[in-house]
């Protein structure tokens, strides 16, 4: 199958059900930290193809939720400059595989791109506690 690049936040609930359904379908995933990539905006653009910037954020990032950030009033270039400083505002997972990237776990998209085995239940991209604190161990409260 596909080897995949796989930059998640550590301990990130969603993204471990993410990689765990990669791994059943038969795909090699190497996972990275998002936080310590060191991006540029010429490193992340490229896994934002196509997205409005609005979806380019992690609505369940700190400054995010707070209203520091509002991603429907961000440019492109100040959004990849707030992401390259602060990669909690980044969309997660990004992955990147044969020379393509994706941002986000759409999981019709990426059964196109990759295939997918059925999953027992939708995989979801935000935290599903609404508190938005998780209750993964070690894991910080709201920094999603």
């Amino acid at each position: 199958m596909a080897l995949i690049v796989f930059y998640e936040k550590p301990g990130c609930m969603n993204n471990t059900r993410q990689k765990q359904l990669l791994s059943k379908s038969g795909h090699d995933v190497v996972a990275l930290d998002i936080r310590a990539q060191g991006w540029s905006p010429e490193t992340l653009r490229p896994f934002f193809e196509g997205l409005p910037v609005a979806q380019w954020f992690n609505r369940a990032a700190p400054r995010v939720k707070s209203g520091a950030v509002v991603p429907e009033t961000v440019g492109a270039e100040e959004a990849l400059a707030e992401m390259c400083l602060d990669p909690l505002l980044i969309r997660r997972p990004l992955m990147e595989s044969g020379g393509r990237r994706m941002a986000g776990f759409d999981e019709t998209l990426v059964n196109d791109w990759l295939g997918l085995a059925p999953a027992p239940e939708p995989l979801t991209e935000t935290c599903p506690r609404s508190d938005g604190i998780c209750s993964v161990p070690g894991h910080h409260s709201g920094q999603h």
